[in-house]
């Protein structure tokens, strides 16, 4: 080790540690921007494109909307958030009582601890509730943490997206619906 970085603590050593892991795992994504919305020849349409700014839920709930949000989070480097928010959901499905504890203890770890790899930007209040939840963990014990991870999403991280070059961009690129398509033709028709 160099002597410049003997010097430092060693938890903002850690940090750079976590931040050289995180960015290297990023460069190695091939096709990180949002030309990973195509799957094979398939690609979202115009409508569905549009769809995305009437609601934060809509984008979610596409799959290449999803997607399109994700690799921009990524590139922003907080994709940290959506990963936490659907772990969340996928944590409120989980029916056998005895493994809602590893589980809950594995978002916590991940996500939520003062060490986690993924540590999510949450205030300490709520920090504090979600760790007490850890003692006897529920399917309610993310809910304070992942409303607060949405909201955040949906307050700031939404309208960036939306405002993004690369949205933008992909709404350009996209083609109407065949649907849409031919909707003036039947206009034309009548």
């Amino acid at each position: 080790m160099c002597k410049g970085l003997a010097s430092l603590p060693t938890c903002c050593l850690e940090r750079a540690k976590e931040l050289k892991a995180r960015l290297g795992s990023v460069l190695q994504i091939a096709n990180w921007n949002l030309s990973c919305c195509k799957i094979g020849k398939n690609k979202p349409t115009l409508e569905e494109c549009l769809r995305w700014k009437e609601s934060f839920e809509k984008l979610l709930s596409s799959k290449y909307g999803l997607y399109a949000f994700t690799a921009f989070l990524m590139s922003e480097f907080s994709e940290e958030n959506i990963a936490f928010y659907f772990a969340c959901e996928e944590y409120k499905n989980i029916k056998c009582p005895a493994k809602l504890a590893t589980k809950a203890k594995k978002i916590y770890d991940e996500f939520i601890g003062s060490e986690a790899p993924r540590e999510i930007n949450i205030d300490h209040e709520t920090r504090d509730i979600t760790k007490a939840n850890m003692l006897a963990p529920t399917h309610s014990c993310f809910d304070m943490a992942q409303h607060k991870i949405y909201m955040l999403m949906a307050k700031d991280c939404y309208p960036r997206f939306l405002r993004s070059p690369a949205y933008r961009h992909l709404v350009c690129q996209a083609k109407p619906s065949t649907k849409a398509r031919n909707l003036p033709q039947q206009e034309k028709k009548a």
